[in-house]
Parts: structure tokens; C-alpha cells; sequence
């Protein structure tokens, strides 16, 4: 009887630990914050391969952008908010770029993006390297990277935050 006692109680770990993966594994629900400008710094990159999102980026030659790894929620960052119509709009010295998230910086702060190359010469010399004081926010975007506008309120708007706040 005994015997039967241990082996039910060890069959049952298992269970409970695949349980609490399941409920645990890709919880985290921070906000983004659509339509809610911030400053901050970018830089650039040409890499090519699979970005976050789990599709074929070129860094080097589409119009994209990696943003900081504080802002994915996701176990699984192909099913990330981030990678589901949310884009980046850059405005630095009257120029503006706006660009699909597709990919993360493991590098950046919160405010710090990394725009693809093409994306960053759009707003400044690549030669500059750096693009210090620009204002960047998360806007939704259609399929074919248009803004969506959104309806009012906007301020406020977040996509990803519980309701029970």
C-alpha cells in the first residue's frame, strides 16, 4: 500500500509541473502604449534572418524595426502583441518613418529602438550612427503597414492590459 502511495504522489509531479507551465507560459501581460509619444535614442542594424516575429527580415534592405526586449511579453515572442499589426512611428527633425515591429533588441533600454538601415536613412546620415533626442510611439497598423487611426479616446489606449485595472 505503501509502495502505491509513492508512485502516485511521483506520477503526479509531472502533472502539476507541466500544469503550471501551461498557466504560467506567456502570462506576463504589459501594456503597450499605442498613440503615447516618448523620447529616446536609435540606432541601426542590417542583420538578415528570422526576426522575433518568426518571419525572414534584411535589415539591411526593408523598412523595419527591433524595439527594446522590456517591451515583449511573450514566452513565445512569435505570438507576441508586438508582432500582431503594431508598427513604430519615428519623428526626428520634421521627418517622420513609420515601421513594423518585427524583431527585438536584446541591447536597448526602453526608449531605444533600432531602426533597419534603410529606415534610420530615412531620418539622418548613416554616418551619424546614433539619433539622440527623436520621439518614437506604437501605433497600430493595417496589413499593408498604413496607420490605422483610431477612434477617441486615444488617450489612454493600450493593447494587452487586463480590464480589471
Amino acid at each position: 500500500m505503501r509502495v502505491v502511495k509513492n508512485i502516485r504522489i511521483l506520477a503526479g509531479a509531472p502533472l502539476a509541473a507541466a500544469a503550471l507551465i501551461a498557466l504560467t507560459a506567456g502570462s506576463a501581460s504589459a501594456a503597450i502604449p499605442i498613440n503615447k509619444p516618448m523620447t529616446g535614442k536609435a540606432t541601426y542594424y542590417n542583420d538578415a534572418g528570422y526576426g522575433a516575429c518568426g518571419t525572414q527580415i534584411n535589415a539591411g534592405n526593408q523598412l523595419l524595426v527591433a524595439v527594446s526586449h522590456t517591451w515583449w511579453t511573450s514566452a513565445n515572442p512569435n505570438n507576441d502583441p508586438l508582432c500582431k499589426g503594431i508598427s513604430v512611428k519615428v519623428t526626428y527633425q520634421g521627418k517622420t518613418v513609420t515601421v513594423p515591429v518585427r524583431d527585438k533588441c536584446p541591447s536597448c533600454d526602453s526608449t531605444h529602438i533600432d531602426l533597419s538601415q534603410p529606415a534610420f536613412a530615412r531620418l539622418a546620415p548613416l554616418g551619424q550612427g546614433v539619433i539622440n533626442g527623436l520621439t518614437w510611439q506604437f501605433v497600430k497598423t493595417g496589413f499593408a503597414g498604413e496607420s490605422i487611426p483610431l477612434s477617441a479616446p486615444v488617450e489612454g489606449s493600450t493593447i494587452g492590459a487586463s480590464a480589471s485595472r
